[in-house]
């Protein structure tokens, strides 16, 4: 049988998490987001962080279901949760986090968008 999806195991867990809290929660921003970490690497999001700046407001928490590339600077004070970060954006990014993070800090979802 050939598997099918995303073969990173760390990943697969994430998927399995998100869709458990948000069948448990009956919030559907966690089932998106698991929809959206499901697509092949190539169709997964890639945001800047000047989209970032241009589009998140001030103390919002932003979630990215891909990966943060450093292009730009992020003068706002926001929260960033992504899959993966480049090199030069998890520096210029002070509160970078993880999904998984996100999911344990904020399981209700309140005040977070999502960027892509």
């Amino acid at each position: 049988m050939v598997r099918t999806g995303p073969t990173n195991e760390n990943l697969r867990g994430l998927i399995v998490s998100l869709r458990q809290v948000s069948r448990k929660l009956k919030i559907p921003l966690w089932m998106r987001i698991a929809e959206e970490l499901e697509r092949p690497t190539r169709a997964r999001r890639s945001v800047n962080i000047h989209r970032i700046e241009k589009y998140a407001k001030d103390g919002e928490t932003v979630i990215v279901p891909g990966k943060v590339l450093g292009t730009g600077d992020l003068t706002k004070k926001v929260k960033v949760a992504a899959f993966r970060f480049s090199g030069s954006a998890k520096s210029k990014i002070k509160s970078a986090m993880s999904i998984e993070q996100l999911l344990k800090e904020n399981p209700k979802g309140k005040g977070v968008r999502i960027i892509g």
